[in-house]
């Protein structure tokens, strides 16, 4: 009996606005719904699936899959396999995805004033409020004395990287870690009004709204001493 031939499978051809723009072709590769917020995920570095899927409340499974193919296609991530005992696969930001921090740093700061009141139906999670801090922390650290702060927000706690930093190295993530050079304790709110400008991560030290714990380089020029 003659074997059937199979229908050839036609590539699929991802949606482009076909304009000659460098905005329109960064639109192309991350104007996606969720594909940002994804990013935003990754810059903690590498995740399974299922920790993406349960800190992005409200995306489907098939969206999600849909877009960590479309990011490895177009070069913004990379997956591959835990060694054991681990054997999971993780997805990875490249150079390329990890570019996008600054990006993703001007949105947070622009959508900042939007972020009057939280609604009911509105997820959180604490280590969405690093962004906006680590606009705070500019200039902190440096090649001398750059270095880990664990923060404590009453939704949680994360940590975040000062100083100068190797390429790709993950910006924050999400708990303590597992060791820390310096630890704050603030409020969201405060937190957001850092991100927007309204008074200098030094100025929240001074006012008693910042508390500022640790011994080495880091915690003492966060105190101002």
């Amino acid at each position: 009996m003659p074997r059937q031939q199979q229908p050839a499978t036609r590539p699929v051809r991802r949606r482009s606005y076909d304009q000659f723009c460098a905005g329109a072709r960064a639109l192309d590769a991350v104007g996606d719904r969720w594909t940002l917020l994804i990013v935003r995920e990754l810059l903690a570095g590498p995740r399974r699936y299922t920790d993406l899927h349960a800190d992005l409340p409200g995306v489907s499974t098939d969206v999600l899959a849909s877009r960590l193919k479309d990011m490895e296609q177009g070069g913004l991530v990379t997956r591959r396999r835990l060694p054991p005992p681990a054997a999971a696969s993780v997805y990875e930001l490249t150079e390329r995805g990890h570019g996008l921090l600054s990006v993703l740093a001007a949105l947070a700061e622009w959508g900042a004033p939007a972020l009057v009141e939280r609604r009911p139906t509105d997820a959180v999670r604490a280590h969405w409020f690093a962004l906006p801090l680590l606009r705070a922390l500019e200039g902190f650290g440096g090649a001398a004395c750059g270095g880990v702060v664990d923060v404590h927000l009453d939704e949680g706690d994360f940590h975040v990287r000062t100083g100068d930093q190797e390429p790709g190295e993950p910006v924050y993530g999400d708990g303590p870690a597992v060791r820390a050079d310096a630890r704050i304790a603030l409020d969201a709110e405060l937190c957001l009004a850092l991100g927007r400008g309204e008074l200098t991560f030094a100025e929240a030290v001074k006012d008693g709204r910042i508390e500022v714990s640790g011994e080495g380089p880091l915690a003492v020029e966060l105190r101002g001493a």
